[in-house]
């Protein structure tokens, strides 16, 4: 009788662990599973937020687990580590972590486009070359406000090591709070920011568009700000359950440009930005959600640009095109 109930127990041991995460039915669909999401206080967490909620009410197929980090080495650190299963990054740190992993993380879709200014305030600021002397303030050091940062200053006639000082910060709401404190400045920050930046002093103007300052130099190139990043091993385990996600994380994008009023609701719900500034900055926030071919060209196409400047600023080595969700 007691071997019969030890059978009982470990056959049912058994059958909980092949369903936690993903019961499959006759028709190839799944209930879910438990997923770790990762992303960063800033613009690359808009098009999430309703995924979030939805989440939190039972509204979606798989359980989502977030954590909202002040900066990408948080994130890099745990997705590494395992303890993410997916997250919203900077695009060249995404190379940087396929690189370092050989080839364990790839990408999934670009989740935001553009994004970055150049800010003034008590200076006039009409080209990169005005930036010449200039002590520039903005966050990112080691990922892709950095590095684009320093191209467009290169490609302008600029050494970003001896023609200005760039100070970083942790967050921008730190970049923020040190302007404020100055009669003159000039600063990179990317939306909301810009908002926030602008409703805190009304004597700072937006003075170049990052994004359009890149397209002058590169037609075939555009800045690509964040993308979706994810564990192969999580993948390859539960191939059903992550495409479920990518479908609803879709959704999620759309609604973020569909909804900006619900949206920005929802970022102040999530102590990412407060809703009033949310709210005029998500139609230039370039929130999006693009996946396969546009998004491995538009990818490719900015990493070359930024190895050609720096190769450490990708990992060292380009990627090849493993580093893409869904390639064989």
């Amino acid at each position: 009788m007691r071997k019969k109930i030890l059978s009982l127990l470990l056959a049912l041991v058994l059958a909980v662990s092949f369903t936690a995460c993903g019961k499959s039915s006759g028709s190839g669909k799944t209930d879910g599973c438990d997923i770790n999401i990762a992303s960063l206080k800033g613009p690359t967490s808009i098009g999430l937020v309703k995924l979030f909620d939805d989440s939190d009410n039972g509204k979606t197929v798989n359980k989502y687990h977030y954590s909202i980090h002040g900066t990408a080495d948080e994130i890099s650190t745990g997705i590494i580590k395992g303890d993410f299963d997916v997250a919203a990054v900077p695009c060249n740190l995404a190379s940087v972590l396929y690189n370092k992993s050989n080839g364990e993380i790839v990408i999934a879709g670009i989740n935001t486009l553009g994004v970055l200014y150049i800010l003034e305030k008590g200076v006039e600021i009409s080209s990169v070359a005005d930036l010449k002397g200039q002590t520039i303030y903005t966050t990112g050091q080691g990922t892709t406000p950095e590095y684009t940062l320093r191209y467009l200053l290169s490609a302008g006639g600029l050494d970003p090591d001896k023609d200005v000082t760039i100070e970083f910060r942790s967050e921008a709401s730190e970049v923020v709070s040190a302007v404020s404190q100055l009669d003159s400045a000039v600063m990179m920050l990317p939306q909301p920011y810009v908002t926030v930046a602008q409703s805190s002093d009304e004597n700072i103007k937006v003075a170049l568009d990052v994004t359009a300052e890149w397209e002058k130099l590169d037609k075939d190139s555009t800045v690509v700000t964040g993308v979706l990043i994810a564990r192969k091993a999580f993948i390859e385990e539960h191939p059903k359950e992550f495409e479920t996600f990518l479908s609803e994380y879709k959704t999620s994008a759309a609604y973020a440009n569909d909804s900006v009023d619900d949206t920005a609701a929802l970022l102040e719900k999530f102590d990412i930005f407060k809703a009033a500034v949310a709210k005029k900055a998500i139609p230039q926030c370039g929130v999006t959600f693009i996946t396969g071919s546009e998004m491995q060209s538009k990818v490719l196409s900015y990493l070359s640009v930024l190895f050609d400047a720096n190769p450490a600023s990708v990992g060292g080595n380009m990627p090849d095109e493993n580093i893409f969700y869904g390639t064989k």
